[in-house]
């Protein structure tokens, strides 16, 4: 059974309702590898992602059916993949095709792909100066609750934010990391999206938080949907470009820590 989860729809709980994750059982492998990309084609590492799924979801398949042999079940192994992408759009099957105002000459004139890709959720953008992350996690070595899942991935974000002094935090209903997220703020504005995919508890997709994202990319769709509020970027916000890879530095700790993972940087 497959669960599509939205960047745009579900509960947002606040970080207070975080607690340890429990310690690891004999069977569990904590392991997380870190494989930075670099700069990929969206289709690429979308084909790497099913990949992975795939051998992952066969591991447990042949775990299954050594466990009613009586032999030991073989570890599943977790992955964060980290890249970023040529300008790309995706829409996910939740999606409306309407809320990407571009048609195939527009995308050409801005350099853009389109893709409709099988995660939760609706229209976004992935482009340069993006972070981009797909943990590929058997979340039986974890904890087997998605809505916990996306929140830990919103948590990682805010405390990576924190650690360059962007305050952020959630909206209630809507899945991502915002900015001015307080009731009654004036100017909401999302910072990361996120879209998952899990199949028997392993994961694929992920977060997009915009670095030094080019922000007028997004005025050629309705991100997730939503009309009414902005998006923005680090640069935007602090006035300056980070590099991506001191904040996929910071982000990778903070992420392995709410998962109770050990990290191989590959």
């Amino acid at each position: 059974m497959d669960t599509l989860l939205t960047s745009c729809s579900t509960s947002a709980p606040t970080s207070s309702v975080f607690s340890a994750t429990p310690t690891a059982t004999p069977h569990q492998n904590r392991a997380l590898h870190v494989r930075h990309l670099g700069v990929q084609p969206y289709e690429e590492a979308w084909a790497y992602q099913e990949s992975l799924l795939a051998d992952t979801l066969e591991r447990k398949k042949q775990n299954r059916d050594a466990v009613e042999r009586g032999e030991a079940p073989a570890p599943t192994p977790n992955y964060l993949l980290l890249c970023e992408h040529p300008h790309v759009y995706t829409l996910g099957k939740s999606g409306k095709p309407e809320h990407l105002l571009l048609d195939e000459v527009g995308l050409a004139h801005h350099g853009a792909t389109f893709h409709r890709i099988n995660r939760g959720g609706d229209i976004t953008y992935h482009g340069p100066g993006q972070l981009v992350g797909y943990p590929i996690l058997d979340l039986d070595n974890f904890f087997t609750d998605i809505h916990r899942y996306l929140r830990v991935l919103e948590e990682a974000v805010i405390l990576t934010l924190a650690d360059f002094d962007i305050s952020a935090g959630r909206i209630a209903g809507l899945t991502g990391v915002w900015l001015d997220w307080e009731e009654g703020a004036p100017n909401p504005r999302k910072i990361c999206a996120m879209g998952v995919k899990c199949s028997r508890w392993v994961t694929m997709h992920g977060f997009a938080l915009n670095v030094n994202t080019d922000l007028d990319y997004f005025g050629h769709i309705i991100p997730c949907g939503i009309d009414d509020k902005a998006v923005t970027s680090m640069e935007q916000e602090l006035g300056h470009a980070v590099p991506l890879a001191e904040v996929a530095d910071r982000l990778v700790p903070h992420l392995a820590t709410l998962l109770g993972a050990t990290l191989t940087q590959e």
